[in-house]
């Protein structure tokens, strides 16, 4: 059944649901109020970039996460963060497998599972995270592993990639570099 036909059928059964919108034109004042309560509270406009020019004595226009001072990452409020403005992972997460395809990384996964048969039944699906990895003109996958319910003491330590795919390699370094 089409939209069309259902919501035919529905506009027939409620009527026109803006039926008399035009009648009850709403004011302004409560909404300029409240940007004068927020003025006056010292709450400035939007802190990241707007599609205006920004003025004399305006205060940063930049998402907290990204702020930086003196060529530094601000520190952030909720989340460690890198040098170059990345967040950093507050778990403890490994890297096993970067490959061209996701049928590899899978087969360096295994590998690893046979390495650390002892690690692997702590884990949960939730802990084992594959991601699709965007290169210049193809993807890539990337799996790594969240060690969050592996006990402290048995957790393995970040290993030299089995499968390390570099898919920047061909296309003569990084984007941008």
């Amino acid at each position: 059944m089409s939209n069309a036909s259902t919501s035919a059928r529905r506009f027939a059964r409620l009527g026109d649901p803006w039926r008399g919108m035009d009648e009850a034109a709403g004011s302004l004042e409560p909404l300029l109020s409240l940007a004068e309560q927020d003025e006056a509270a010292g709450m400035p406009d939007a802190p990241w970039p707007p599609n205006y020019v920004k003025q004399a004595g305006e205060a940063p226009r930049v998402q907290p996460s990204k702020r930086r001072t003196a060529g530094r990452a601000a520190e952030p409020a909720a989340q460690d963060s890198q040098p170059t403005g990345r967040r950093r992972s507050t778990m403890p997460l490994i890297e096993v497998a970067r490959a061209a395809s996701k049928d590899e990384a899978q087969a360096g996964l295994d590998r690893w599972k046979e390495r650390h048969a002892a690690v692997w039944p702590y884990l949960e699906p939730a802990d084992v995270l594959v991601d699709s990895m965007r290169g210049r003109s193809s993807t890539w996958t990337r799996i790594r592993l969240n060690l969050r319910h592996v006990p402290e003491a048995e957790r393995p330590s970040q290993e030299e990639l089995d499968v390390d795919y570099d898919p920047w390699a061909r296309g003569g370094g990084r984007p941008g570099g």
